[in-house]
């Protein structure tokens, strides 16, 4: 029997070892996520494909990520974290694997369908690491993982768009599928088999209604500019939904074994994370778009820039956020997740509202997104350790899923608001003949009111977080006290 200090290195090596290995894993994901956005007007271009067929690209993966991210969760809970994580990490191989090889645009379609199903390895990531790590770590190997997420997205624009310019879309798949395959060999080594919950059953009907509701309401949100938002054909979709979605809460109440138990979200905690999930998806969203559209447009509508160029005005953002990311970690376990709330939506106010004053140069771009940044990856540590830390082991894995949902329909809401308001206030792109001294109208293209009304909104949303924050029910890890403080309430 080995000595209880040789117990303990051992314990923290085997962490450190799982830490890297979920850090490399979401590393590849995000990168092939942002990856995927410089390349999609060659992608366009090669199939000869229309806009509306090929915004599918990212909104194939999204859908089916948010519908079957609470599912995973509770497989994860009820067999093995585990084991569903690397079943969902083969799925998001197969994806990736087969994306590389698309002969038509709908197979690649299919292909990204596939990586949604995948994509249900984040929440699973951050169960495990819930289960690894002694509570008063937790939030700060959450935060690290947070802070990958940044370099990830940095390395999609920016490496992303040189393999696309230089060797073509399909490469970055084929690297991403290559490197994914080594990590998936890795994690069945490190990570170690958690003890399943066994005579439990899942709730696949529930599954079915809460998959089917939100994936109809977040089709109604993607073919909103398209089809329009009164519609007959996307009320079609909306109506449903709705009628869906809701139909699940009720069900669940009547369920032996809910997918979901009703009385975890009586929990303020648990009930505010949500929230605070929903609203601080579509904020970090709408940003996201804006801030890129903003770069690319011409001047004086905006900075001009091309995608490379647009990708390296936001790089030092997102090392910022790798550097912070441990640092708001420790500070969720030494003061606890409220305060760190709190400062983060009042950071991110600041940061969008520095996008409305000073937004005119490629070194006032990166200043407004390195602080706007800092505040969202300080509301994004502390609902996810609100979450780890207020449920029970055997719901973490699902309720982190379901935060994962409604991050992703805010992430889905987000883009639709920042698109609707750019094409709806917009000033005209002038050209004067050198010859006759006409001026003729080029294009309409999005007004700085457009860009302030965008980052307004913004402002307003992480305002209501803040407002939020102010009832979460706090809790730290200092000295002898216990998590399980916050479970009693």
């Amino acid at each position: 029997m080995l000595p209880a200090n040789a117990v303990v290195l051992e314990e923290k090596r085997h962490s450190t070892r799982v830490l890297l290995t979920l850090t490399s894993v979401a590393l590849i994901v995000t990168y092939v996520e942002t990856m995927v956005i410089p390349g999609i007007p060659t992608i366009q271009k090669d199939f000869g494909a229309s806009a509306d067929v090929t915004s599918w690209i990212t909104s194939a993966l999204l859908i089916v990520g948010s519908a079957v991210a609470p599912l995973f969760g509770k497989l994860g809970d009820t067999y093995g974290k585990k084991k569903m994580f690397l079943v969902a990490m083969a799925f998001y191989i197969a994806g990736v694997g087969m994306a590389g090889f698309a002969q038509t645009i709908y197979f690649l379609l299919l292909a990204r369908a596939v990586q949604g199903v995948g994509f249900a390895i984040m929440p699973l990531a951050i169960a495990i690491i819930t289960d690894v790590f002694p509570k008063e770590r937790v939030a700060t190997a959450q935060g690290i993982i947070s802070g990958t997420f940044a370099i990830g997205a940095a390395a999609g624009l920016i490496i992303g768009s040189y393999i696309v310019q230089d060797l073509g879309w399909q490469w970055a798949f084929h690297t991403a599928f290559v490197l994914s395959l080594v990590l998936f060999l890795v994690a069945m080594k490190v990570i170690k088999t958690d003890v399943p919950r066994l005579g439990t059953r899942v709730d696949y009907s529930g599954a079915v209604f809460l998959m089917a509701g939100i994936t109809l309401c977040l089709l109604y949100l993607t073919e909103g500019p398209t089809l329009g938002w009164l519609s007959y054909e996307n009320l079609a979709m909306l109506i449903p939904g709705l009628f869906l979605t809701a139909f699940f809460f009720y069900y669940e109440t009547r369920k032996r074994n809910p997918l979901i138990q009703m009385s975890l979200l009586r929990i303020p905690n648990i009930l505010i994370s949500n929230l605070v999930g929903l609203l601080s998806g579509t904020a970090m969203f709408l940003l996201f778009f804006g801030v890129i559209y903003y770069a690319e447009l011409p001047a004086p509508f905006g900075l001009n820039l091309d995608i490379i160029s647009a990708g390296l005005v936001l790089a030092p953002a997102t090392l910022v956020m790798l550097v912070v990311g441990p640092l708001l970690g420790r500070m969720t376990s030494r003061f606890g997740p409220k305060p760190v709330l709190f400062l983060g939506a009042l950071v991110s106010a600041l940061g969008m509202l520095f996008f409305i004053f000073y937004r005119t140069s490629t070194t006032e771009l990166p200043f407004d997104s390195a602080v706007t940044f800092i505040g969202v990856v300080a509301i994004i540590i502390p609902i996810v350790n609100m979450i780890s830390v207020s449920l029970p082991r055997e719901n973490v894995a699902v309720g982190l899923g379901m935060n994962t949902m409604l991050r992703n329909v805010g992430g889905a809401i987000g883009p639709v608001v920042a698109t609707t308001i750019m094409t709806t206030y917009t000033s005209p792109l002038m050209f004067t003949s050198p010859l006759t001294g006409a001026s003729i109208v080029i294009a309409q293209l999005p007004s700085s009111y457009a860009f302030n009304l965008i980052f307004s909104i913004g402002i307003a949303l992480v305002a209501a977080v803040a407002v939020m924050s102010l009832f979460v029910r706090n809790y730290t890890f200092r000295g002898a006290r216990r998590a399980q403080q916050v479970q009693a309430s």
